[in-house]
Protein backbone atom coordinates (compact mmCIF):
# COMPACT_ATOMS: atom_id res chain seq x y z
CA UNK A 1 0.00 0.00 0.00
CA UNK A 2 1.62 3.54 -0.91
CA UNK A 3 0.48 6.76 0.50
CA UNK A 4 -2.51 5.50 2.62
CA UNK A 5 -4.45 4.32 -0.73
CA UNK A 6 -6.49 0.69 0.13
CA UNK A 7 -8.32 0.82 -3.79
CA UNK A 8 -6.62 -2.03 -5.27
CA UNK A 9 -6.36 -0.76 -8.93
CA UNK A 10 -2.65 0.21 -9.99
CA UNK A 11 -1.60 -0.52 -6.18
CA UNK A 12 1.02 -2.94 -7.76
CA UNK A 13 2.00 -0.59 -10.12
CA UNK A 14 2.39 2.54 -8.57
CA UNK A 15 5.25 0.51 -6.18
CA UNK A 16 6.99 -0.61 -9.15
CA UNK A 17 7.23 2.65 -10.57
CA UNK A 18 7.87 4.68 -7.26
CA UNK A 19 10.75 2.44 -6.41
CA UNK A 20 12.50 2.60 -9.76
CA UNK A 21 12.02 6.35 -9.43
CA UNK A 22 14.10 6.38 -6.05
CA UNK A 23 16.88 4.05 -7.44
CA UNK A 24 17.29 5.75 -11.10
CA UNK A 25 17.49 8.95 -8.76
CA UNK A 26 20.43 7.42 -6.58
CA UNK A 27 21.97 6.54 -10.14
CA UNK A 28 21.71 10.28 -10.97
CA UNK A 29 23.45 11.59 -7.23
CA UNK A 30 26.17 8.62 -8.13
CA UNK A 31 27.15 10.05 -11.65
CA UNK A 32 26.96 13.42 -10.51
CA UNK A 33 29.48 12.92 -7.83
CA UNK A 34 31.77 11.27 -10.23
CA UNK A 35 30.92 13.19 -12.85
CA UNK A 36 30.26 12.62 -16.62
CA UNK A 37 30.33 14.64 -20.21
CA UNK A 38 27.53 16.01 -21.47
CA UNK A 39 26.74 15.46 -25.22
CA UNK A 40 24.23 16.70 -27.92
CA UNK A 41 21.36 15.20 -29.66
CA UNK A 42 19.32 17.39 -32.00
CA UNK A 43 21.33 20.73 -31.28
CA UNK A 44 22.87 22.06 -28.51
CA UNK A 45 19.50 22.69 -27.20
CA UNK A 46 19.32 19.34 -26.56
CA UNK A 47 21.59 17.49 -24.30
CA UNK A 48 21.78 14.18 -22.70
CA UNK A 49 24.33 12.69 -20.25
CA UNK A 50 25.36 8.59 -19.50
CA UNK A 51 23.33 9.22 -16.87
CA UNK A 52 20.08 9.88 -18.79
CA UNK A 53 20.79 6.46 -20.66
CA UNK A 54 21.72 4.66 -17.93
CA UNK A 55 18.32 5.58 -15.79
CA UNK A 56 16.84 4.84 -18.84
CA UNK A 57 17.78 1.51 -19.09
CA UNK A 58 17.51 0.69 -15.64
CA UNK A 59 13.54 1.77 -15.28
CA UNK A 60 12.37 0.49 -18.93
CA UNK A 61 14.40 -2.93 -18.44
CA UNK A 62 12.56 -3.52 -14.93
CA UNK A 63 9.31 -2.44 -16.51
CA UNK A 64 8.84 -4.72 -19.72
CA UNK A 65 10.14 -7.16 -16.99
CA UNK A 66 7.44 -6.91 -14.60
CA UNK A 67 4.68 -5.75 -16.91
CA UNK A 68 5.31 -7.64 -20.31
CA UNK A 69 2.04 -7.28 -22.08
CA UNK A 70 2.43 -2.93 -21.77
CA UNK A 71 3.77 -0.85 -24.14
CA UNK A 72 7.35 1.41 -23.08
CA UNK A 73 8.15 4.68 -24.61
CA UNK A 74 11.04 5.97 -23.03
CA UNK A 75 13.00 9.94 -24.05
CA UNK A 76 16.36 7.94 -24.57
CA UNK A 77 15.36 4.30 -26.14
CA UNK A 78 14.54 3.97 -30.00
CA UNK A 79 10.55 4.23 -30.36
CA UNK A 80 9.23 0.63 -30.36
CA UNK A 81 5.94 1.57 -32.18
CA UNK A 82 4.95 -1.80 -30.93
CA UNK A 83 3.47 0.65 -28.62
CA UNK A 84 0.84 1.93 -30.28
CA UNK A 85 -0.72 -1.73 -30.37
CA UNK A 86 -1.27 -1.54 -26.51
CA UNK A 87 -3.68 -0.01 -24.27
CA UNK A 88 -1.10 0.23 -21.38
CA UNK A 89 1.69 2.09 -22.30
CA UNK A 90 4.63 3.24 -20.13
CA UNK A 91 5.97 6.82 -20.92
CA UNK A 92 9.61 7.65 -19.00
CA UNK A 93 11.67 10.34 -19.32
CA UNK A 94 14.92 9.03 -16.76
CA UNK A 95 16.18 13.07 -16.41
CA UNK A 96 13.37 15.30 -17.01
CA UNK A 97 15.37 18.93 -16.67
CA UNK A 98 18.83 17.50 -18.35
CA UNK A 99 20.03 20.76 -18.51
CA UNK A 100 19.70 21.71 -14.84
CA UNK A 101 21.19 17.87 -13.64
CA UNK A 102 24.46 18.64 -16.25
CA UNK A 103 24.93 21.90 -15.11
CA UNK A 104 24.53 21.18 -10.93
CA UNK A 105 21.25 23.17 -10.86
CA UNK A 106 18.34 20.98 -8.21
CA UNK A 107 14.89 21.48 -10.25
CA UNK A 108 15.34 18.26 -12.47
CA UNK A 109 13.25 15.10 -11.75
CA UNK A 110 12.43 11.25 -12.78
CA UNK A 111 9.42 10.84 -14.93
CA UNK A 112 7.49 7.78 -14.96
CA UNK A 113 3.62 7.88 -16.31
CA UNK A 114 1.46 5.08 -17.16
CA UNK A 115 -1.52 6.01 -19.84
CA UNK A 116 -4.58 3.60 -20.44
CA UNK A 117 -6.57 4.29 -23.37
CA UNK A 118 -4.47 7.62 -24.20
CA UNK A 119 -5.26 8.61 -20.98
CA UNK A 120 -2.76 9.25 -18.41
CA UNK A 121 -3.96 7.22 -15.39
CA UNK A 122 -0.71 7.42 -13.11
CA UNK A 123 2.09 9.06 -11.84
CA UNK A 124 5.47 8.90 -10.11
CA UNK A 125 7.68 11.91 -10.54
CA UNK A 126 11.03 11.85 -7.73
CA UNK A 127 13.02 15.13 -7.49
CA UNK A 128 16.48 13.59 -6.43
CA UNK A 129 18.04 16.86 -4.65
CA UNK A 130 15.30 17.39 -2.28
CA UNK A 131 13.96 13.41 -1.97
CA UNK A 132 10.56 14.59 -2.66
CA UNK A 133 8.62 12.05 -4.07
CA UNK A 134 5.30 12.57 -5.85
CA UNK A 135 2.47 9.53 -6.73
CA UNK A 136 -0.88 9.42 -7.65
CA UNK A 137 -3.25 7.96 -9.86
CA UNK A 138 -6.25 9.32 -10.88
CA UNK A 139 -9.75 8.75 -8.75
CA UNK A 140 -7.33 7.49 -5.97
CA UNK A 141 -5.63 11.36 -4.85
CA UNK A 142 -2.06 12.51 -5.43
CA UNK A 143 0.52 11.77 -2.34
CA UNK A 144 3.96 13.62 -1.68
CA UNK A 145 6.08 11.23 0.17
CA UNK A 146 3.19 9.00 0.75
CA UNK A 147 1.46 12.23 2.60
CA UNK A 148 -2.16 13.78 0.88
CA UNK A 149 -1.60 16.74 -1.13
CA UNK A 150 -2.72 19.90 0.67
CA UNK A 151 -5.78 21.42 -1.21
CA UNK A 152 -5.12 24.42 -4.20
CA UNK A 153 -5.58 27.87 -2.52
CA UNK A 154 -8.68 30.12 -3.38
CA UNK A 155 -6.48 32.60 -5.22
CA UNK A 156 -6.59 35.45 -6.68
CA UNK A 157 -2.77 35.92 -5.81
CA UNK A 158 -1.79 32.86 -8.30
CA UNK A 159 1.11 31.33 -8.30
CA UNK A 160 2.58 30.73 -11.94
CA UNK A 161 5.13 28.02 -12.77
CA UNK A 162 7.16 29.22 -16.03
CA UNK A 163 10.22 27.66 -17.79
CA UNK A 164 13.52 29.78 -17.11
CA UNK A 165 14.51 29.39 -20.02
CA UNK A 166 11.01 31.39 -21.22
CA UNK A 167 11.23 33.75 -18.58
CA UNK A 168 14.91 34.71 -18.99
CA UNK A 169 14.44 34.95 -23.14
CA UNK A 170 11.33 36.74 -23.41
CA UNK A 171 8.64 35.97 -20.06
CA UNK A 172 10.75 38.77 -17.88
CA UNK A 173 9.46 41.28 -19.68
CA UNK A 174 5.83 40.26 -19.26
CA UNK A 175 3.49 42.01 -17.37
CA UNK A 176 2.14 38.77 -15.50
CA UNK A 177 1.83 38.43 -12.02
CA UNK A 178 3.23 35.13 -9.77
CA UNK A 179 5.71 33.88 -12.03
CA UNK A 180 8.01 32.09 -10.71
CA UNK A 181 10.59 30.26 -12.96
CA UNK A 182 12.50 26.77 -12.77
CA UNK A 183 13.05 24.14 -15.01
CA UNK A 184 11.75 20.33 -15.10
CA UNK A 185 8.16 20.70 -16.60
CA UNK A 186 7.10 16.94 -14.79
CA UNK A 187 8.32 19.30 -11.47
CA UNK A 188 6.17 21.57 -12.40
CA UNK A 189 2.73 19.53 -12.86
CA UNK A 190 3.91 17.83 -9.73
CA UNK A 191 4.07 20.59 -7.48
CA UNK A 192 0.89 22.17 -8.90
CA UNK A 193 -0.61 18.58 -7.95
CA UNK A 194 0.53 19.22 -4.30
CA UNK A 195 -0.81 22.93 -4.17
CA UNK A 196 3.03 24.33 -4.42
CA UNK A 197 2.29 26.25 -7.60
CA UNK A 198 -1.48 26.92 -9.52
CA UNK A 199 -0.59 27.31 -12.80
CA UNK A 200 1.80 26.81 -15.42
CA UNK A 201 1.86 27.67 -19.51
CA UNK A 202 4.71 27.02 -22.09
CA UNK A 203 5.57 28.94 -25.48
CA UNK A 204 7.89 26.06 -26.92
CA UNK A 205 6.12 22.29 -27.43
CA UNK A 206 6.60 19.33 -25.42
CA UNK A 207 6.73 15.74 -25.80
CA UNK A 208 4.28 13.25 -24.36
CA UNK A 209 7.30 11.59 -21.94
CA UNK A 210 7.73 14.99 -20.73
CA UNK A 211 4.20 15.24 -19.29
CA UNK A 212 2.67 12.24 -19.22
CA UNK A 213 3.39 11.63 -15.13
CA UNK A 214 3.10 15.19 -14.04
CA UNK A 215 -0.56 15.04 -16.15
CA UNK A 216 -1.68 12.08 -14.49
CA UNK A 217 -0.47 13.68 -11.04
CA UNK A 218 -2.72 16.73 -11.93
CA UNK A 219 -6.03 14.97 -13.09
CA UNK A 220 -5.54 12.92 -9.60
CA UNK A 221 -5.28 16.06 -7.81
CA UNK A 222 -8.47 17.64 -9.47
CA UNK A 223 -6.73 19.89 -12.35
CA UNK A 224 -5.58 19.35 -15.96
CA UNK A 225 -3.37 20.10 -19.01
CA UNK A 226 -4.56 20.95 -22.48
CA UNK A 227 -2.90 22.47 -25.40
CA UNK A 228 -2.87 25.68 -25.32
CA UNK A 229 -5.83 26.41 -28.28
CA UNK A 230 -7.60 24.26 -24.99
CA UNK A 231 -7.55 20.88 -26.86
CA UNK A 232 -7.13 17.84 -25.04
CA UNK A 233 -3.76 15.90 -24.98
CA UNK A 234 -4.01 12.46 -26.30
CA UNK A 235 -0.98 9.73 -25.28
CA UNK A 236 0.92 7.19 -27.39
CA UNK A 237 0.23 8.40 -30.90
CA UNK A 238 2.73 7.84 -33.75
CA UNK A 239 4.59 11.40 -33.43
CA UNK A 240 4.98 11.31 -29.96
CA UNK A 241 5.50 14.95 -29.50
CA UNK A 242 2.87 17.84 -28.96
CA UNK A 243 2.64 20.30 -31.59
CA UNK A 244 1.66 23.43 -29.39
CA UNK A 245 2.65 25.07 -25.74
CA UNK A 246 0.62 23.70 -23.01
CA UNK A 247 -1.62 25.19 -20.55
CA UNK A 248 -2.60 23.97 -17.36
CA UNK A 249 -3.11 23.55 -13.33
CA UNK A 250 -6.49 23.94 -11.11
CA UNK A 251 -9.54 25.11 -12.95
CA UNK A 252 -9.45 28.80 -11.23
CA UNK A 253 -5.99 29.40 -11.78
CA UNK A 254 -6.51 28.15 -15.09
CA UNK A 255 -9.10 29.96 -16.47
CA UNK A 256 -7.60 33.53 -15.23
CA UNK A 257 -3.94 31.82 -16.54
CA UNK A 258 -6.22 31.85 -20.08
CA UNK A 259 -7.58 35.36 -20.26
CA UNK A 260 -3.87 36.57 -19.24
CA UNK A 261 -2.51 34.89 -21.60
CA UNK A 262 -4.62 36.13 -24.60
CA UNK A 263 -4.65 39.64 -23.15
CA UNK A 264 -0.77 39.73 -22.94
CA UNK A 265 -0.77 38.00 -26.39
CA UNK A 266 1.77 35.66 -25.58
CA UNK A 267 3.29 33.24 -28.11
CA UNK A 268 3.36 30.36 -28.62
CA UNK A 269 4.31 27.57 -31.58
CA UNK A 270 2.38 25.43 -33.72
CA UNK A 271 4.13 22.54 -35.72
CA UNK A 272 2.79 20.83 -38.47
CA UNK A 273 0.17 23.04 -38.34
CA UNK A 274 -3.55 21.71 -40.18
CA UNK A 275 -6.46 23.59 -41.98
CA UNK A 276 -8.63 21.82 -39.38
CA UNK A 277 -6.57 23.77 -36.11
CA UNK A 278 -7.78 26.66 -34.61
CA UNK A 279 -4.39 28.25 -35.43
CA UNK A 280 -4.90 28.30 -39.20
CA UNK A 281 -6.79 30.99 -38.99
CA UNK A 282 -3.58 33.35 -38.08
CA UNK A 283 -1.88 32.76 -41.77
CA UNK A 284 -2.72 34.64 -44.66
CA UNK A 285 -5.71 33.73 -46.81
CA UNK A 286 -3.75 33.27 -49.66
CA UNK A 287 -1.30 30.68 -47.84
CA UNK A 288 -3.98 29.34 -46.55
CA UNK A 289 -4.92 28.48 -49.86
CA UNK A 290 -1.08 27.68 -50.88
CA UNK A 291 -0.01 25.67 -48.20
CA UNK A 292 -3.29 23.75 -47.05
CA UNK A 293 -2.30 20.02 -47.09
CA UNK A 294 1.76 20.72 -46.57
CA UNK A 295 2.82 18.61 -43.16
CA UNK A 296 5.76 20.98 -43.04
CA UNK A 297 3.91 24.62 -41.94
CA UNK A 298 5.53 25.27 -38.42
CA UNK A 299 3.98 28.94 -37.26
CA UNK A 300 4.38 31.05 -33.84
CA UNK A 301 1.56 33.07 -33.06
CA UNK A 302 -0.11 35.43 -30.27
CA UNK A 303 -3.87 35.31 -30.56
CA UNK A 304 -4.28 35.58 -34.06
CA UNK A 305 -1.42 37.12 -34.82
CA UNK A 306 1.16 35.42 -36.98
CA UNK A 307 5.16 36.40 -35.30
CA UNK A 308 7.16 34.00 -37.81
CA UNK A 309 6.52 31.06 -40.33
CA UNK A 310 8.75 28.45 -41.07
CA UNK A 311 7.98 25.82 -44.05
CA UNK A 312 9.66 22.84 -43.81
CA UNK A 313 10.16 19.30 -45.97
CA UNK A 314 10.21 17.32 -43.09
CA UNK A 315 11.50 14.38 -44.87
CA UNK A 316 14.78 16.38 -46.03
CA UNK A 317 14.22 18.98 -43.15
CA UNK A 318 15.01 21.69 -45.99
CA UNK A 319 13.58 24.93 -45.27
CA UNK A 320 10.99 26.40 -48.56
CA UNK A 321 9.93 29.34 -46.33
CA UNK A 322 10.84 31.37 -43.45
CA UNK A 323 9.11 34.51 -42.62
CA UNK A 324 9.21 36.92 -39.41
CA UNK A 325 11.93 38.75 -37.57
CA UNK A 326 14.77 37.07 -36.37
CA UNK A 327 13.67 36.60 -32.99
CA UNK A 328 10.23 35.06 -33.33
CA UNK A 329 12.33 33.02 -36.09
CA UNK A 330 14.66 31.99 -33.59
CA UNK A 331 12.34 30.72 -31.37
CA UNK A 332 10.51 29.03 -34.44
CA UNK A 333 13.30 27.63 -35.26
CA UNK A 334 15.23 26.04 -32.07
CA UNK A 335 11.14 24.32 -31.90
CA UNK A 336 11.44 22.95 -35.09
CA UNK A 337 14.72 22.02 -34.25
CA UNK A 338 13.87 19.85 -31.28
CA UNK A 339 10.97 17.96 -33.12
CA UNK A 340 12.80 17.00 -36.10
CA UNK A 341 16.46 17.81 -35.92
CA UNK A 342 18.98 20.55 -37.67
CA UNK A 343 17.09 22.17 -40.56
CA UNK A 344 18.87 23.43 -44.00
CA UNK A 345 18.65 26.80 -43.46
CA UNK A 346 21.06 27.31 -46.03
CA UNK A 347 18.12 25.91 -48.26
CA UNK A 348 15.71 28.68 -48.30
CA UNK A 349 14.41 29.82 -51.78
CA UNK A 350 16.10 33.49 -52.71
CA UNK A 351 12.27 34.87 -52.79
CA UNK A 352 11.62 33.60 -49.09
CA UNK A 353 11.73 36.60 -46.55
CA UNK A 354 15.60 37.85 -45.35
CA UNK A 355 16.66 36.49 -42.62
CA UNK A 356 19.04 36.87 -40.18
CA UNK A 357 21.04 33.53 -40.21
CA UNK A 358 23.61 34.35 -37.46
CA UNK A 359 20.44 34.60 -34.90
CA UNK A 360 19.07 31.44 -36.82
CA UNK A 361 22.37 29.03 -36.20
CA UNK A 362 21.20 26.58 -33.59
CA UNK A 363 24.77 25.76 -33.07
CA UNK A 364 24.98 29.21 -31.66
CA UNK A 365 21.87 29.85 -29.52
CA UNK A 366 21.55 29.22 -25.81
CA UNK A 367 20.18 26.34 -24.60
CA UNK A 368 16.70 25.16 -23.96
CA UNK A 369 14.61 24.05 -21.31
CA UNK A 370 14.79 20.05 -21.53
Amino acid sequence: MLGGMTAPHFSHELSVAAALAREAGALLLAHLRAGFTVEHKTSADDPVTVADREASTLITTALAATFPDDGLLSEEEPDDHARLNHDRVWLVDPIDGTREYSTGLPDYCVSIGLVLGGQPILGVVYAPETDELYTGVVGQGAFLNDQPVAAPGPGPDWRVAVSDTEYTRELHAASLNGMKPSGSIALKLARIAAAQADATFSMSPRSEWDIAAGHALLRAAGGELTRRDGRPITYNQPHPHLEQGLIGGQPGAVAWLAGQVRALRLPTAHLGLQAHEPAWAALSPADRTDLQGHPGVNIRHADGQLLALLVVNPETRQVQRAEGDAFHLDRLTRDVTRALGPVALDTVPQNAAALDTAALDTSVLDTAET
